[in-house]
């Protein structure tokens, strides 16, 4: 038995989209799910958002109604770490700050066993620095999945300098158990996905800031000229500009590069609370159908 298939129990710390979406697949996978967060209502939303993503899957016929059911029932929702005691895997997917992801790790590493792997969802902070953080730097890992977890099919995975063989390649293992394809990336601020696509939407922000273009011509631009499913500034939308920002934060701040310089505009979107689709309002309002660009 492999050391993924010997993995029974996992851990997830925030139930929010990254969070909820990794439990979905875990539990698709056959393990056995605690999913943590700190606030009850945010606990019971990932439950309900899972129970309706798995009931499209049965509706589309991906997974059979008892597989639903099944997977369902293998996800436990929770709000002490002490529930993660069993844990033979925690993955951290938190809001992108860096004390934040550190105060978990020192909340999970009082309550989980010796042998358990840590994981962090990040997206583009040190693991070599979060893993220095807690007692067991060999046995920490990135594991940085894609939004819709439950439809993208990426997990990229990145060592820290003290990460040992045998937990990459448990780790390795995991994804491909929940159908993930793997890439490994280096520790170097964004990695490999985000040190490319971040500074790219930062871009297209630039564009508009400088008036070369509007919000729907710049996203059709890259849609129709590039074959991009998605424009960049609905992209950014999609994922969070917050999110967006603290990434070209990291990138700058990581390799004092002036080309990661976040632009102007993307800050004061920020500072207005217009962070995208999960607060209703980003470069597009979505309080109204089709959405409206803001600019």
């Amino acid at each position: 038995m492999s050391a993924a298939d010997a993995m029974r129990v996992l851990g997830v710390v925030g139930a929010g989209q990254m969070g909820n979406g990794i439990a979905h697949v875990a539990a698709l996978a056959g393990l056995h799910v605690k999913l943590l967060d700190v606030k009850p209502d945010l606990v019971a939303k990932a439950l309900a958002t899972i129970g309706k993503n798995m009931d499209r899957q049965v509706a589309k016929g991906g997974i059979t109604a008892e597989e639903r059911e099944e997977a369902f029932g293998r996800i436990s929702a929770v709000t002490d770490y002490a529930a993660l005691a069993e844990a033979d895997i925690v993955i951290e997917a938190a809001t992108e700050k860096e004390d934040i992801k550190k105060a978990i790790f020192r909340n999970v590493i009082a309550k989980v066993g010796p042998d358990c792997i840590l994981a962090t969802n990040t997206s583009s902070i040190s693991v070599t620095r979060l893993g220095a953080a807690t007692d067991r730097p060999g046995k920490f890992i990135g594991m940085h999945f894609f939004n819709p977890v439950p439809l993208m099919k990426l997990v990229e995975i990145i060592r820290g300098i003290a990460t040992d063989d045998a937990t990459y390649a448990a780790v390795a293992a995991l994804a491909a158990r929940m159908g993930k394809t793997t890439a490994l990336a280096e520790d170097f601020p964004g990695f490999m996905a985000n040190r490319i696509l971040m500074p790219m939407i930062n871009e297209a922000v630039y564009t508009l800031y400088e008036g070369v273009g509007t919000i729907p011509a710049i996203d059709c631009a890259l849609k129709l000229g590039c074959n991009h499913p998605m424009g960049p500034l609905e992209l950014a939308d999609f994922i969070g500009l917050d999110t967006c920002l603290s990434i070209m934060q990291v990138l700058l701040d990581g390799l004092s590069d002036t080309k990661y310089r976040p632009c102007p505009l993307l800050v004061k979107y920020v500072e207005a609370g217009w962070l995208g689709r999960k607060t209703g309002r980003g470069f597009y309002d979505y309080s109204v159908t089709p959405p409206r660009p803001t600019r």
